[in-house]
């Protein structure tokens, strides 16, 4: 098995690639080690030193490092090791189905659903391949604010602000007219 690296925007996050499906109904990030229980891959991933965040995409596993220990040329080799086992033997992702976040529901009005299947078939795709997500948190209809989650490599990037106003708002703005603004929810 040959595992592919990336690189993402997020010095702090490496995208790791196993040449197979890895959760394709779900993207699923995991913050903590308890968190993490839910995916023995995710809570193996967590016992390694310096691991602050892991995330599942469709075909990739992402790692966020804690900038306080060992940079990546230390952890690189284990996490592979890892991911690696993890697939050789053919172990269950998770312990229980995961829940699906921020996709367009039943409950959901004209607007909110036209947001959220625009983040699911434009967006989202696009921010994955930097091994991100960015999920939907609420929309004012008030003032036209759309709050976003980031995840993933997303999430402490430095250049997610810059994704957010030039890329996500402004393609919002142009295909959903009620939307005023787009902000990041931490």
């Amino acid at each position: 098995m040959f595992i592919q690296t990336e690189p993402t925007p997020n010095p702090n996050t490496l995208k790791f690639l196993p040449g197979r499906d890895v959760s394709p109904l779900a993207v699923v990030e995991y913050r903590t080690i308890d968190e993490a229980a839910a995916s023995p891959l995710a809570e193996a991933l967590f016992e390694l030193a310096g691991v602050e965040g892991v995330m599942f995409g469709a075909d990739y596993v992402s790692v966020t490092r804690d900038v306080r220990g060992p940079d990546w040329s230390e952890m690189k080799a284990p996490i592979l090791s890892v991911i690696m086992d993890h697939f050789v033997a053919n172990q269950e992702l998770f312990r229980d189905a995961p829940v699906s976040e921020g996709h367009a529901d039943d409950q959901d009005d004209e607007i909110v659903a036209e947001i959220k299947a625009l983040l699911d078939s434009r967006i989202r795709p696009a921010v994955a391949q930097d091994g991100g997500d960015i999920l939907f948190d609420s929309f004012d209809h008030d003032t036209g604010i759309v709050k976003l989650r980031m995840r993933g490599a997303c999430s402490g990037c430095p250049s997610s602000s810059a994704t957010l106003k030039s890329g996500v708002e402004q393609m919002l703005r142009h295909y959903v007219p009620e939307v005023n603004a787009v902000e990041q929810v931490l």
